[in-house]
């Protein structure tokens, strides 16, 4: 039997203390409760802007109720034994999510795709008309994609659906006797009737889903190392970014032109280029934060040249002499999630 010295014990704590999976100590409970209830807001948010169009375009309000924690059984128990039932796919790996809605809800929301009130009717229909079933699968897909944009993961993965079943059970989302967090979502628009859906993953996989949370211990493996980077110096070193909220082109003679009180027409991109220089560092969606015009990182890692002319640039506000807009970014979890819209 080999002996262990001391200067082997001493050895080991060394590369022991440096490894990431035993320094990561995971999110606090308290910690934790934020993150869900900040993701949950977020994808609201999210919700409310991206199901617009699906749903004939008119503003929508959306919530999503903290999760209930729940056995498995009682989820399937609650959809019963037939509902609009999808599997979705949300960013990398495995990570699966239930998305559901009973047939009642299916037929309002179609309705209101058409153009109507979106009333729910008196009677669900035994079987789901063909309309009906395409627009829920539009719909689960956009809730799936929403998902992936909330979560940070967009620039690598897309969300979209794996399956439907109108059997829950066949689609076995999670173990019989998991336990799972429940997520209940509401739609309403205006004073129309409120649309009514539920979304569920296994308890323990839940942290996959929420920025800055599995996302930590990730990152965390990909920073050894870089402490010498850390102590350089570059690290503080101030960059200025450009979020450019739009690019118009005028002739010379019309710039010349230009007074204070002049309006100029202006189309802003759905997918705003964030710059250093010319290069586009990132991109993302314009909304608020609070008081204040924000942009929330939908995508990371783009190194193309801006195509864009340098001269003749120009936004709403440049008749009065406004600067492009500038967006500052941070190195958060609260500021990596984009929490505005």
């Amino acid at each position: 039997m080999q002996r262990i010295s001391a200067e082997d014990v001493t050895h080991a704590r060394a590369i022991a203390s440096h490894c990431a999976e035993l320094t990561w100590r995971g999110p606090r409970p308290e910690e934790r409760a934020q993150a869900i209830s900040t993701w949950c807001r977020d994808l609201a948010q999210e919700l409310a802007q991206e199901l617009a169009p699906l749903l004939s375009g008119g503003r929508l309000n959306v919530s999503i109720a903290e999760p209930e924690q729940v056995g498995a059984q009682d989820v399937f128990d609650l959809i019963g034994p037939i509902a609009v039932n999808c599997l979705l796919r949300c960013g990398e790996g495995d990570q699966t999510v239930l998305f559901s809605l009973d047939y009642a809800t299916a037929i309002g929301l179609t309705d209101c795709s058409f153009g109507g009130e979106g009333t729910l009717p008196d009677e669900a229909p035994s079987q789901l008309p063909h309309s009906a079933a395409m627009l829920v699968e539009q719909f689960a897909a956009t809730v799936a994609q929403a998902i992936v944009m909330t979560n940070g993961s967009a620039e690598r993965a897309r969300g979209d659906v794996l399956v439907r079943s109108e059997s829950v059970t066949r689609l076995k989302p999670f173990g019989a006797d998991a336990e799972v967090a429940l997520f209940k979502l509401t739609i309403n628009r205006g004073e129309s009737a409120n649309w009514c859906a539920l979304f569920a993953v296994a308890s323990d996989r839940v942290d996959g889903l929420l920025p800055g949370l599995e996302a930590v211990r990730i990152r965390s493996r990909s920073l050894e190392g870089s402490g010498d980077f850390e102590r350089s110096g570059f690290a503080a070193m101030p960059l200025t970014l450009e979020a450019v909220v739009g690019e118009i082109d005028l002739t010379l003679g019309r710039l010349e032109q230009l007074r204070p009180g002049d309006k100029i027409p202006l189309t802003i991109s759905r997918d705003l280029p964030l710059r250093i220089g010319e290069t586009v560092f990132a991109r993302g969606k314009v909304g608020r934060l609070d008081s204040n015009l924000a942009l929330r990182v939908t995508a990371l890692g783009e190194a193309s040249r801006s195509q864009g002319k340098q001269a003749g640039h120009g936004l709403a506000g440049a008749a009065s002499g406004h600067s492009p807009a500038q967006a500052s970014t941070e190195t958060s979890p609260e500021a990596s999630r984009g929490a505005a819209t």
